[in-house]
């Protein structure tokens, strides 16, 4: 898989349009983590902190799909850097405005979230028209899961960085303005710029007239759920244990077993249903969250949290393929925007939800709701079980597609590849 990861890095535009998406999007990658720690130095409560959190993740869970779908409509220049601009902006608004006035503060993190571009979408819309190879767009697939990792690990280490050396304030307009830059460097790329989605059959419900895919993102809710709630439940115990940097290194080690993970998911073929195969992973997932309720000293809490997060990559890379195989046609970006706002939503509710469960309940409560989101995931896959399993329409790919460029690939993978 080594060797795979290379190749497909060697193809031309591929860096400079993984790294672009990473960037990109660290703004949304470390959201939640700089708004509490802006909030709490502000003096506001945890609740105020996990209610902000969760109104950015709800805004962007609204405008993800949404700019997914003018993105298939207008293509990706312009869409992506216009909303890349303007939430930079309502960010920077609320990072100067502060929580004085709260619906000020709603307003503009609302505002940030909403305008969020889809950049994770159209990054895997481009892989096709990069790549060509059928094999390399999944192993491009579980590339992008274990490179979001990296971002997740490494986000959350620079806004503690960014606060140490400054203050809350600051890390927001920082990571702000380098997503800009990131979105920037995405959108002026020519296969970007090239881009065209491929004809698509008009209605209202978009890619949410799969039955396959309404079964995929009702699962991921409530996995979004159990990685939101560990965000706010990490703060109380941070607060006890060291700290902001306690809080970051936490953060940083859900990433980095993401990371593990997604390593290693990617480095065999796998055969068999993917739908079967994300119901495994999302068992797993479940179980691992448990020992968090533990709570040990800060390296033995640290090894769990990594240990929680280990899973998370492999079921994203896993959803990726359902994604693309039940994804009506001409609404690829749409698609995968619709399981980033769903995972969001997901955060966003958990994050909402741990808030009120830390105070009243502590620390203890809090790390408790991520095995309960996880066996809940799991039920719903059990339950839709024959709708994700059921044959999806193939694309059929024409030779002019093959050699024309400026026309978008949209391919559909059967259950025999890897993830």
């Amino acid at each position: 898989m080594v060797a795979g990861y290379l190749d497909i890095l060697r193809a031309r535009h591929a860096v400079r349009l993984l790294v672009g998406t990473l960037v990109g999007r660290l703004p949304n990658a470390t959201a939640a983590i700089a708004i509490v720690l802006f909030v709490r130095a502000e003096g506001g409560s945890y609740s105020l902190a996990g209610a902000l959190a969760a109104v950015y993740g709800v805004a962007n869970a609204v405008g993800q799909p949404v700019l997914g779908r003018l993105v298939d409509l207008y293509g990706q220049p312009r869409v992506q850097l216009p909303a890349a601009v303007v939430s930079a902006l309502a960010m920077a608004v609320f990072a100067f405005a502060g929580t004085g006035t709260v619906a000020l503060a709603y307003a503009a993190v609302g505002a940030a979230g909403l305008f969020t571009p889809p950049l994770e979408g159209g990054l895997r819309a481009l892989w096709p028209s990069v790549l060509r190879k059928e094999d390399q767009v999944h192993a491009a697939y579980a590339m992008d899961a274990v490179a979001q990792e990296v971002m997740f690990t490494v986000g959350p280490l620079l806004v503690t960085v960014c606060v140490s050396l400054w203050s809350p304030l600051v890390a927001l307009l920082v990571l702000n303005a380098v997503g800009v830059l990131g979105a920037l460097s995405v959108v002026v790329s020519p296969p970007s710029r090239a881009w065209r989605s491929a004809p698509r059959e008009a209605h209202w419900l978009g890619a949410l007239r799969s039955s396959g895919l309404l079964a995929l993102l009702g699962a991921f809710l409530f996995i979004g759920m159990a990685l939101g709630s560990i965000t706010v439940a990490s703060v109380p115990y941070a607060d006890e244990h060291g700290g902001d940097a306690v809080y970051g290194w936490l953060m940083a080690a859900l990433g980095l077993g993401a990371l593990i993970g997604g390593a290693v998911y990617g480095a065999r073929r796998w055969t068999g249903e993917p739908a079967r195969r994300l119901r495994v992973l999302v068992a797993f997932l479940a179980v691992c969250y448990l020992p968090l309720t533990l709570m040990p000293g800060v390296v033995a809490m640290v090894l769990l949290t990594v240990l929680a997060g280990v899973f998370l990559a492999p079921c994203i890379a896993c959803a990726f393929v359902l994604v693309d195989v039940h994804a009506p046609r001409g609404t690829v970006t749409e698609a995968f925007s619709w399981l980033v706002t769903t995972f969001t939503v997901g955060a966003s509710v958990g994050t909402g939800l741990a808030g009120p469960v830390v105070e009243h309940g502590g620390a203890l409560w809090g790390f408790a709701l991520p095995g309960a989101a996880g066996v809940v995931s799991l039920l719903v896959l059990a339950c839709t079980g024959r709708v994700l399993a059921a044959p999806a329409r193939q694309a059929v790919v024409a030779a002019s597609s093959e050699n024309d460029p400026n026309r978008a690939v949209e391919p559909r993978f059967s259950s025999g590849h890897q993830a």
